[in-house]
């Protein structure tokens, strides 16, 4: 089986997907380094006319060098693929956090602010106004800082211009004039403030200001069913959020009130700036200004490059038509699927984890595994759709309320060992998870388990026989 490359980089398993893109984890041959690269298909983005949506997003992620942002390192091109290089961040969405856990104590959702600030002033510094800061967009690292990612909305106006009249944004974290001044224009940099000011709420309070939702409702709502959370057919009177009717829970310390109420004022003018946010008390206690990372002369030759109609290849990619057989794991892919070091949880994932993956192991050869997968499916009564030794698995949901997708990919551990990695990408968990043992059930053919499991599994069913 052949090891997939594109350049120096060895790329590994899926490890997110959206509409546009898939992300990969990848390593440095050069270097050992991990990365996850973001692939894009060349012709789908001319299609959809983002090359320049894309193109200032991959600038902007350069040009913004900062310890609390996702680095970008480099990008690379095929004749139909646009790979992007990014920082490999292991800890996953603050989003997915506040989930599990609700509301975050008062020390740690500061020290989250206090991140946040200092990436976005960063970002303004160098021009740049994100316009979506949410959770889902802060990024964990294996050290627990915050990292600020996805700049597909963000602005990069003319030097020393900050009015920008495009309405962005995910409406429970945009400011107000956004919609109301867009035609005459807002200041992105007071724009951002506002969101950061959201954002602190939702740490101290676990949902959001002008609704009282509890994030895991909307986690259940929105992405659950494949949609961005709260869109405009579900977000509440944009009328609240023009006049800042909000209250703070009895909870909330004093200082960090105080604050939330400087910062969601709707009035631009008067609102607090990132200056005064930090000569604030509440904000300054604990406060340990980043060290910036020395500076490095970005230049853009790789992004126009990669952009070009040059018939010469860049990188040379293997032909994915070809018949390669499942991608092989690495050490690095074993130690993320892993969770550290407990290779138990290779075998099946908990039912608490937020993005629902879990897996099998089978010893059977993977295009047995492949038709297998699709029959069993089939009877479900779900589409499948099937491109090497991926398989898309959707349809309506048992209850008939909603669209349910899920993604099974096959992998190949060790020479006579593969793994079947299955992920929700649509649907509800708790019916996610009933499909999942349905599925698992009518596949214990296939699905291998250790000696000692197996024999339990066989006293189990002679003794179900005799009763």
């Amino acid at each position: 089986m052949v090891v997939r490359k594109v350049g120096k980089y060895e790329i590994g398993r899926t490890i997110g997907e959206g509409t546009f893109a898939k992300v990969k984890f990848a390593q440095n041959t050069e270097s050992g380094e991990s990365v996850a690269m973001k692939v894009l298909d060349r012709s789908t983005i001319i299609e959809h006319k983002m090359v320049d949506q894309i193109k200032r997003e991959i600038s902007i992620m350069k040009l913004v060098r900062h310890p609390n942002v996702v680095r970008l390192h480099e990008v690379l091109a095929s004749r139909t693929k646009i790979y992007i290089i990014l920082e490999f961040i292991t800890g996953g969405e603050l989003f997915d956090k506040i989930v599990h856990h609700g509301r975050i104590s008062e020390a740690e959702s500061r020290r989250y602010f206090q991140q946040l600030v200092d990436g976005v002033d960063f970002c303004h510094s160098m021009g740049v106004y994100h316009r979506d800061l949410k959770p889902e967009n802060l990024l964990l690292d294996s050290q627990g800082n915050m990292k600020i990612s996805d700049f597909g909305l963000s602005a990069l106006p003319e030097q020393g211009v900050s009015i920008l009249r495009t309405t962005c944004g995910t409406p429970n974290y945009v400011a107000p004039e956004v919609n109301v001044l867009s035609h005459k224009g807002y200041d992105g940099a007071m724009a951002d403030v506002w969101s950061c000011g959201v954002i602190l709420y939702v740490l101290l309070a676990g949902y959001l200001p002008f609704d009282e939702l509890d994030l895991t409702t909307l986690y259940n709502f929105g992405r659950g069913m494949g949609i961005a959370v709260l869109t405009s057919s579900c977000s509440i009177p944009l009328s609240n959020i023009d006049r800042a009717e909000f209250s703070c829970p009895a909870w909330f310390p004093m200082g960090a009130k105080s604050l939330i109420h400087r910062i969601l004022d709707p009035n631009p003018q008067t609102r607090i700036t990132v200056e005064q946010i930090r000569n604030d008390e509440w904000f300054k206690k604990g406060y340990v200004p980043v060290s910036l990372l020395e500076y490095e002369d970005v230049n853009l030759d790789d992004v126009n490059a990669a952009f070009d109609d040059a018939e010469d290849q860049t990188v040379n990619q293997q032909s994915e038509n070809e018949d390669m057989g499942p991608l092989i794991l690495n050490a690095f892919d074993l130690i993320i699927l892993s969770q550290g070091l407990n290779l138990a949880s290779l075998f099946d994932r908990r039912q608490d984890s937020v993005n629902c993956q879990t897996r099998f192991i089978t010893r059977k050869p993977a295009k047995v595994v492949l038709s297998s997968m699709e029959v069993v499916a089939q009877s479900m009564g779900f589409k499948t759709h099937i491109r090497n030794y991926k398989m898309r698995v959707e349809g309506i949901s048992a209850d008939k309320t909603s669209y349910f997708s899920v993604i099974l990919e096959i992998f190949e551990v060790a020479p006579t060992f593969l793994m079947v990695d299955i992920q929700k990408t649509a649907g509800d968990v708790g019916e996610y998870l009933k499909f999942y043992k349905t599925f698992c059930s009518n596949l214990e053919d296939i699905i291998w388990k250790p000696p000692l499991e197996a024999s339990k599994s066989k006293i189990s069913k002679t003794r179900s026989k005799k009763r």
